[in-house]
């Protein structure tokens, strides 16, 4: 079987994000809005969290009126678990979001089919250097603020880290900021780092798990602009 092939090509425009979605008012400020991705959460311990059926249902109508990419995010998954996924929502794109090693997320890639979206968390340069080891591995990087010791879940938690450590990176592929963004930050978070991508969760919500459309057309209208 031919490889999954890179489904973003090289852009002059940041692109984004949203991840997270769980109702449909959401899912439709995110395709007014002219988001490139829509994210759907598959853990459990997580505000966001969905079932693949509730899933799908909200993702229908992306596929019937948008080019937006689905993506299913999912912590350490089972084989088992990405098999119900994809029969249930049929994704464009899978994000890896917790441990999961160079060799998990090239089996994944090779297994599926489909482009791998690889988190990794950052605190310092060396977090990003550490990165590179995904490369050929993962189709896009994700550079993510590490989240706090005693945390339960991987990310969603509205940190952010030292934007200008990414400044000058270059990789293969385009890659996502993501991390503490909001309306109010993004455009200075793209300045900074020259992110191609950027991902927001937390940053559009007014409480958690809670999506308000508002803030979702105010983020991406923040980016079209940075």
């Amino acid at each position: 079987m031919r490889g999954p092939q890179p489904l973003i090509p090289p852009m002059a425009a940041t692109q984004a994000k949203i991840c997270g979605l769980k109702t449909p008012e959401a899912v439709q400020a995110a395709l007014q809005g002219g988001a490139a991705y829509l994210g759907f959460v598959f853990f459990d311990k997580s505000p966001r969290h969905l079932e693949p059926e509730a899933a799908a249902r909200l993702a229908a109508p992306v596929r019937q009126a948008s080019a937006a990419r689905i993506v299913a995010l999912t912590v350490d998954p089972s084989d088992a678990e990405i098999d119900n996924i994809l029969a249930v929502l049929k994704p464009d794109l899978i994000q890896l979001h917790g441990r999961e090693t160079p060799q998990r997320a090239a089996a994944l890639r090779a297994a599926t089919g489909l482009p791998v979206i690889k988190a990794v968390g950052v605190r310092d340069s060396s977090d990003i250097a550490a990165a590179r080891a995904f490369d050929g591995a993962a189709d896009h990087l994700m550079f993510d603020a590490k989240p706090p010791k005693d945390a339960d879940r991987p990310g969603g938690h509205g940190a952010s880290f030292d934007w200008t450590l990414l400044e000058g990176l270059r990789l293969e592929r385009p890659w996502f900021l993501a991390g503490g963004l909001d309306p109010w930050n993004v455009a200075e978070a793209v300045r900074l780092s020259r992110a191609p991508l950027v991902d927001v969760s937390s940053g559009v919500e007014r409480g958690p798990g809670v999506k308000d459309p508002d803030l979702i057309a105010a983020f991406l209208s923040a980016v079209r602009r940075a």
